[in-house]
Order: C-alpha cells, then structure tokens, then sequence
C-alpha cells in the first residue's frame, strides 16, 4: 500500500497550521501591544487618582499573602533565618515556640523589676520589720543614725516596734518645712548647716532667686536640730610654694586657698567648697594647662578655672571674682589663678573645687595634702 500520498497531505498541513498559528500570534501580539498602550495611557492620565487605591490594593495582597503563608509566629526567628549568625531573643523565641499553634505570643515568662539605683528624691515612709535597729535601717539607706533619729523624735535608747513607720530622708540632715519669711539662709543658721548644701540639693524647691516656696519641704544636708550645734570647721592653708613646670602633673594636690570646709564631697555636690569671708587667691592645686578660664553659661559656676594636668586629672575652681589666667596658658603647682568669689550660684564667698580622674568626680579630701 502506497502511503506516499497521505505522507505528504500530513507534511502540507503541518505546514499550514504552524503558518496559522504563528499569524494568530503575531495579531495577538499586535492587539495586546494596541491594548497595553492605552491603558498605560489612561494610568499615566489618572495617576494622581489612583495612587491611593494602588496603595491600599498592596497593603491587602501583602496581608493576604502574610497570612496565607503562615509561618509568623513560628518558633523559627525570621531574623535568624535572614541573617545567619544574629542572636535571637531568647523571651522572644521561647515565647514564640510556646504557642506557635495558637498564633498568640506566651505571657507565661516571668516578669523581672530592676530597681533604680537613682538618688531618692523624697522622704521615704518605712515600716519596721521583725529585727530591724535604728543602725540597720541606717546602712540599708545610706544615712546617719541621727538621721532618723530627729526625722521620727527618736532617742538613742528608743526601741523599735514591728510595724512602726519611720520617716527617711533621702541624705544624713534634717528636713525643714517652709513657713513665711524663711529664706536660705536663716534655714541654714537655725540648722548649723551651709546655706550653699540647701541649693545644691537638686530636689529642694529653690528658684534661681532663692525665693522659697511656704509649705515646701526642704533638705538640708548635713544639718543638725538646734540643740546640737555641729563644731567649728577645721581650717586649711594653701601652700604658697611654686614648683617647676613640667609636661605632667604630680597627682599630688596641695590645697588652693586658705579657709575652711564648708561643703563636703557628696552624690549631688561633686567636690569640696572652702570658705573665707575675707576671700583671698587662688591657687593651681598641680601643675598643668589651662582649657577653661571665664563664666562660659552665666549660670551655676560662675567664674571658673579648669586645669588639665596631663595625666587624666582635671581640677576645677569655681566661683571666682577675678581670674588671672587663660585658656592655654601653662600653670605650675600653687600658681595664682584668680581671687575667691561668689559668682554664679552661690550663697557666699568661697572656691568650689572639684577633682576628677579621667571624667569622674574624686572626693578632694582623700587627694589633698594635709
């Protein structure tokens, strides 16, 4: 049987619907190219129109997709899985883990209370415990037993009962509750205590004028009830003896002026103040370069003098009335700096003077040469 024939019948229709095929493609082409182009035209037309819906259209595709494709609270951190080598959160991933077939984040973890270490600025209400003593109390708050003593009327021999609530300053001092005609001063004088300390005392009510506030409670650190008079300050002299310059100072600090202590070292007042109602110089306490010199805020320090002595120590004399020196200038060990003052904030005539080691505040007194 000859199959010649129908072979080649085959061949030309093969031929013929791929011609068919290829010019009905070509047309749709052509067509979808006409169609395309006025749509984009319409798009172009109206885009200002259509932002919004486009926008909004997104947000749904890109929800829809999120939940169809599950998986967000997996116990697998997304993060970990994107970025190999990042921690997870451990509360995040255990939580996770915990109720990944819920779809609800775990609240079973145990929450922790950090306690501040902040300075209080309040009078704390205490209630004695079985055990505790007027000492206990004391240390557990970095006070004076007298302290509490005066705040709660307590004697030396008073004995403390569970349950009894005690009065807790915030510093060793007394509080003083503010009545008409108290000014800083006269608060100072009835509690033996410095007038600069009630100031300095960054929770007590005190304008920039000094005007109190009737009815507000006062600080005063370091303060004493009347009957107990504090003793008379012991008194320092400056040592007026220069020594060469050289590149580095000796970390062996002599006394800057001739007066006596009336401010210590404490957590709100970074240095010591040294008092003489007669004023009198200055001097640098070792040796180094002058960076500040001047009253820069019209505020707080008032005049000022700063020292870098070259080996992470600074010292820093405030309050001046006159400065003798400049920024830049070379100075040796007991040199003049300026004459003491009152400028600034301050109550009366003294030098303010702190020292520091690589930024932080240093008790003077443990520095200073006797």
């Amino acid at each position: 049987m000859d199959h010649d024939p129908i072979f080649k019948e085959f061949t030309q229709f093969l031929s013929s619907f791929s011609s068919y095929i290829v010019h009905r493609l070509k047309r749709a082409g052509f067509n979808f190219e006409k169609i395309k182009d006025v749509v984009v035209d319409a798009l172009l037309a109206r885009r200002g129109a259509n932002t919004s819906f486009f926008i909004h259209a997104s947000i749904v595709v890109l929800a829809v997709s999120v939940l169809a494709g599950g998986g967000v609270f997996s116990s697998t951190s997304v993060v970990s899985g994107s970025f190999p080598g990042v921690p997870v959160n451990p509360l995040v991933a255990g939580a996770s883990t915990n109720n990944q077939d819920s779809g609800v984040i775990s609240s079973s973890i145990t929450p922790v209370t950090i306690i501040s270490d902040k300075p209080r600025d309040k009078i704390l209400d205490y209630e004695v415990k079985v055990g505790d003593t007027v000492s206990s109390i004391a240390e557990e708050y970095g006070v004076s037993e007298s302290t509490i003593q005066w705040a709660n009327d307590l004697s030396s021999t008073s004995q403390l009962k569970q349950g009894q609530k005690l009065k807790i300053l915030p510093v060793s001092g007394v509080s003083h509750k503010v009545a008409s005609g108290d000014t800083i001063y006269s608060v100072a004088k009835k509690y033996q205590a410095n007038a600069q300390a009630i100031i300095d005392f960054p929770f007590n009510d005190v304008g920039n004028d000094f005007q109190l506030s009737t009815g507000s409670v006062l600080i005063v650190p370091d303060g004493a009830p009347p009957e107990k008079p504090k003793p008379a300050p012991t008194q320092y002299l400056a040592s007026g003896q220069n020594v060469p310059i050289d590149n580095l100072g000796s970390s062996q600090f002599i006394w800057p002026a001739n007066g006596g202590i009336s401010q210590y070292f404490s957590w709100y007042h970074p240095g010591i103040d040294i008092s003489n109602l007669g004023g009198g110089p200055i001097r640098a306490s070792d040796s180094g370069t002058v960076t500040m010199a001047g009253w820069p805020d019209n505020y707080g320090y008032g005049n000022r003098v700063i020292v870098d002595h070259g080996n992470g120590f600074t010292t820093l004399y405030a309050h001046m009335s006159s400065i003798y020196v400049s920024p830049g200038q070379r100075v040796s060990k007991g040199d003049v700096l300026g004459a003491m003052g009152s400028t600034g904030r301050s109550t009366g005539v003294h030098v303010h003077l702190e020292i520091r080691k690589n930024g932080g505040a240093l008790n003077p007194l443990s520095l200073l040469g006797k």
